[in-house]
């Protein structure tokens, strides 16, 4: 594998458009939706549960960072962004985007909705 590859929830408009804007920002990165199920046979070490709980970044080498981590990963690949990269990384600010992007997650499908054609998109909606 040669590309930095982010897997994100492709039925969350949210995460869609997050996603699709860091592609504009890094061209070097490939966006991949872990909905479509050959993600998984690719990516081995992935499963609904781990992409569930947040983004995912494939770096060259095979190895998967999640979360914070994986958009510390995908930052730092173009020059520019990489004081934001060191920005997710001191302590304290840490805990903070930590915080935040938890939050971000358990909400994704409330901040955007959903991009589905059919009734499972609401099976998906975490209990109030």
């Amino acid at each position: 594998m040669n590309d930095t590859v982010l897997i994100y929830d492709g039925r969350c408009r949210f995460c869609v458009g997050q996603a699709r804007r860091l592609a504009r920002w890094i061209p070097d990165l490939k966006l991949e939706s872990y909905r479509d199920p050959s993600v998984f046979a690719r990516f081995p070490g992935l499963t609904p549960e781990r992409c569930d709980s947040g983004l995912q970044v494939v770096d060259p080498g095979g190895r998967i960072h999640s979360g914070i981590e994986g958009l510390a990963v995908a930052l730092s690949i173009r020059g520019s962004l990489r004081p934001l990269a060191w920005l997710l990384g001191v302590p304290g600010l840490r805990s903070l985007f930590g915080w935040g992007y938890a939050w971000i997650v358990r909400n994704r499908l409330r901040l955007g909705g959903e991009i589905c054609d059919d009734d499972a998109c609401a099976t998906h909606i975490a209990p109030r």
